[in-house]
């Protein structure tokens, strides 16, 4: 259960790891409407928001066999209207300022969330209770049709994508015939199909009354105001009739089974699953910590083991997939290139055996536990989306009955033992491995009367989103320091932005970059990679290292009772890394693995082929977007090399450190001065960035994928850098063409056509001419027809079909109404920073760009698509079946069609 609540970083503090739940709150208030509807509120003003999270206790395992997927195709149709504002719901919201605004189902429930600016709290609460109380009207048999082909192209993309076809054979091999749990959630193709209208309105009778849900409203609000708007808008929803539900049914199994599949993959993986305790049980959270102890940091058994010290894999993981009913046990890992996957199992056996006879040591459990605890404070400074207050809250009542239940489990992981560990291990990991893998109803009333439904309240005045003040300062070494105070939470966010990124690769030695900042925590001259990882968790803190294509950065989340030891940890592996050969070999080795895997994966094959075709040779843009570099390169790479980059590209003059939280420039500075004084200054490379003249014509490259169900059509062109002048009416724009849910690509593709599970386009930021590129996973049978479709819509914004005053005004305010939620939390404060520093905007460039965007008349926009957009000009890349595909392609007639394989290199 407590696993589950939080999305877990990377690291943990030592110093949480005892404080116990009742130091680690989040309070509410709990009511109850006389419909059986209960009402959780949790009051939070730190920024002008408010969630909503409306959480229904349904999922796929109140299916029935024959009718599977029901429960995900509902939360499709929630999202396409209702009696009383019968239009898609993003639209309503998105105008409002929503963010972390989605919908999800899994086995056990179906949730909808949404950020919104305070002001706007009765219309989302409209929204929310009119489809929950006036929604079958609104679906019909079109309706249904149409989200029927959207989820079977989400289906579709899933299936596509290597490795997927495990969730499904693990499903059906680990739970009996009948288990609520022995089908996906996503269902399959054949019931898809056949659900019928009358189908869809009696699942929505019977699984979404009012006393079958739960609303959790969070943040900028009193808790009797809350009460009131919810009563006003959700007291006439009828209750809905009485749902029978398992509670427990663990299904645990005996002996080994064992099944062997084929997928296109580029190397094998063994996966080991067993059936254990439902979320809520002690076992559960100990079984989470045995997880991580497991494989969790470079410290744990599996990974040390199998990935660090004998190399026999490439990764290795282990989670509980815990649910409500019962759990799964599951350890994942793929073997080495070439390896033999007899020996990964072999290796991975003997691990557990071990742990299994011996129980973890003290040390491992305070990793574990600090891990999982520092994760979960991190995780309550949000209110909203995925392991933020109101999903805690709503989780801990929904599964448990009570919205402070989570505490129970906090209590389990702050107080777990090696014994305890070890008991729940031998209880459910001895036997049983899969390998490859009711209360009396009470009576209830509905209001007389409710909310007026014959229009939408008026939101009112939009607050004002502010961007925190921006404070400067420089080090004697020339280090730029831009700092942010920020006193929620006693944490400081740390980023390190450097002059480097995959621009900064030689044409020779692609690659280095990204695998230059992976190294950096892999040993200093004073600390080894395990002791680097062994002093982040227990400092509480966290390391990340990576690169962009203009940049690169190291950055760290550190608590504040631990600041000083946390930039000594900093500073040295920003100054003294020692990329030791045995772990360049490995991280080089992985970093092989990761390139086969990206030229097995549809999209990331497209996205590595379109930059070196856009940008030609000896331009430094001209590399895979996914910097990881080509296999003959990363394959002649030495540490040598690394260390070599790393000299050459680390300089303070060209770096800036961006901070933002609990801190000052007067305590920091000083901090940075003496740990970065040897720090100096040198003389960078220059990158070959100059500007490419324009295409011309149109040209089609196509990598044959053999057998693909799907086609992944990608469009591109260069457009201008991020810091010119008309960038405000580009992004407003690409909002409109490419940039959303609603906008005009996917509409088309998905909502219209139903060829694609989503599409659209995006700008990859940059400090010199940048890709502009637009894309389309689509089913493989509409590849033409989808490539037409995408090419009308690039004409069509720039006059051929003119931008509404209606387009206009919704992505102006999508684009400036999200604000108000934007910087709620440090790292997306440090977000927006890092943007600044990353592309040479003015520091008043977030606190000007509403007006900016406000101020755009109706003749900017195609003014800019004219400009820029050059739709006869396009260099297009389609991964697909070629043996299907090709013939379609040379009927559209537009150029040449050259084939290449997933290097970019040409094939006959």
């Amino acid at each position: 259960m407590f696993r589950a609540l939080v999305s877990l970083t990377l690291a943990a503090a030592a110093g949480l790891a005892g404080a116990r739940a009742a130091d680690v709150d989040i309070p509410f208030q709990k009511f109850v409407l006389d419909n059986g509807l209960t009402l959780l509120v949790h009051e939070d003003p730190k920024a002008p928001i408010v969630a909503v999270n409306v959480w229904y206790h349904v999922g796929s395992k109140n299916e029935k066999p024959g009718r599977t997927g029901f429960a995900h195709l509902f939360e499709h149709l929630m999202f396409n209207g209702s009696e009383n504002y019968d239009d898609d719901y993003f639209k309503a919201t998105e105008v409002l300022g929503a963010t972390d605004l989605n919908g999800t189902t899994n086995e056990d429930r179906t949730n909808y969330f949404q950020n919104v600016p305070k002001n706007a709290v009765d219309r989302i609460l409209w929204l929310e209770s009119d489809r929950m109380g006036h929604l079958i009207g609104a679906i019909d048999q079109e309706r249904l049709d149409e989200q029927r082909g959207v989820v079977q192209n989400e289906k579709r993309q899933y299936e596509n994508e290597p490795y997927t076809l495990a969730d499904d054979l693990i499903t059906k091999a680990v739970w009996p015939a009948g288990h609520p749990y022995s089908w996906t959630v996503i269902g399959s193709m054949e019931d898809l199909s056949a659900a019928r209208l009358e189908d869809v309105h009696a699942w929505f009778r019977s699984y979404y009354g009012a006393a079958n849900a739960t609303i959790v409203v969070a943040g900028d609000i009193k808790a009797a105001d809350a009460l009131e708007r919810v009563k006003k808008y959700f007291g006439d929803v009828p209750p809905g009739p009485p749902v029978s539900r398992h509670r427990t049914w663990i299904a645990k199994r005996s002996g080994t089974q064992r099944q062997t599949a084929e997928d296109r993959v580029p190397a094998a993986r063994v996966l080991k699953v067993w059936n254990v305790t439902p979320t809520g049980w002690a076992d559960t959270d100990h079984l989470d910590l045995i997880a991580k102890v497991l494989a969790s940091g470079k410290n744990s058994r599996l990974y040390k083991r199998l990935v660090y010290d004998e190399r026999l894999a490439s990764s290795v993981q282990a989670f509980v997939d815990d649910r409500e009913i019962a759990s799964l046990f599951r350890i994942e890992a793929t073997a080495s290139p070439g390896g033999s996957l007899a020996a990964v199992e072999k290796a991975l056996d003997e691990e557990l055996a071990r742990l299994l006879e011996e129980g973890p040591t003290a040390a491992e459990v305070e990793r574990a536990r600090a891990q999982t605890i520092a994760g979960f404070v991190r995780g309550i400074e949000r209110i909203g989306g995925f392991g933020g207050k109101s999903d805690i809250l709503a989780r801990s009542q929904v599964f448990l009955g009570s919205p402070d239940a989570w505490k129970q489990g906090y209590e389990r992981v702050r107080t777990a033992t090696p014994a305890d560990l070890a008991g729940a291990a031998r209880r459910w990991l001895a036997d049983g491995a899969y390998v490859l893998e009711i209360h009396p109803f009470p009576e209830r009333t509905a209001a007389a009367t409710g909310a007026d439904r014959s229009k939408l309240p008026d939101p009112g005045a939009t607050p004002a989103a502010t961007f925190p003040k921006i404070q400067r300062a420089k080090l004697s070494n020339g280090l730029s320091i831009a700092l942010v105070e920020r006193r929620a939470i006693p944490v400081v966010e740390m980023d390190l932005i450097l002059d480097a990124g995959y621009a900064a690769d030689r044409a020779d030695l692609t690659g280095t970059a990204a695998l230059a900042l992976d190294m950096l925590d892999e040993g200093t001259k004073t600390r080894s990679s395990l002791e680097i990882s062994d002093q982040l968790q227990r400092l509480g803190a966290t390391l990340g290292t990576g690169s962009a294509l203009d940049t690169s950065n190291v950055s760290m989340s550190a608590l504040k009772a631990n600041l000083d030891a946390s930039l000594d940890l900093f500073a040295d592996v920003v100054l003294n890394p020692a990329f030791p050969p045995s772990d360049f070999e490995r991280l080089r080795a992985q970093r092989l693995a990761q390139i086969r895997q990206e030229k097995a994966e549809p999209v990331s094959m497209a996205i590595r082929v379109m930059p070196p075709l856009m940008y030609g040779a000896g331009h430094s843009y001209g590399v895979p977007l996914t910097g990881s570099g080509y296999e003959s390169t990363v394959a002649k790479m030495t540490r040598d090399d690394l260390a070599a980059w790393h000299k050459a590209w680390f300089q303070p003059d060209r770096a800036t450190l961006v901070v933002v939280g609990d801190t000052s420039l007067a305590e920091l500075q000083p901090k940075l001065e003496a740990r970065l004084k040897d720090w100096k200054p040198g003389k960078a490379p220059a990158k070959s960035v100059a500007a490419v003249p324009a295409r011309r014509g149109t040209t089609i490259y196509v990598v044959d994928r053999p057998g693909s169900i799907q086609s992944v059509i990608l469009a591109g062109q260069l457009a201008p850098a991020k810091a010119n002048p008309d960038e405000v009416a580009l992004q407003t724009m690409q909002t409109i063409l490419g940039g959303g849910f609603i906008s005009r690509i996917n509409l088309n593709l998905r909502e219209d056509k139903h060829w694609s599970y989503g599409a659209g386009g995006f700008l990859l930021d940059a400090r010199a001419q940048r890709p502009y590129i637009f894309f389309a996973p689509v089913q493989a049978d509409k590849t033409k027809e989808s490539m037409q479709e995408l090419l009308e819509e690039i004409r069509g914004i720039r006059g051929g079909r003119p931008v509404t005053p209606e387009e206009l005004q919704g992505a102006k305010d999508q684009m400036t109404l999200t604000l108000a939620g934007q910087w709620e939390t440090n790292d997306a404060v440090a977000g927006s920073l890092v943007e600044l520093v990353s592309f040479g905007l003015p520091d008043d460039y977030v606190t000007t760009f509403p007006a900016k965007v406000r101020a755009l008349g109706a003749a900017d926009v195609p003014a800019v698509a004219t400009k820029t957009l050059r739709p006869d000009d396009l260099l297009w890349v389609v991964v697909g079946d070629r043996a299907r595909i090709e013939p379609k392609l040379a009927e559209l007639g537009w150029g040449e069609i050259r084939f290449v394989d997933a290097d970019g290199r040409p094939v006959k």
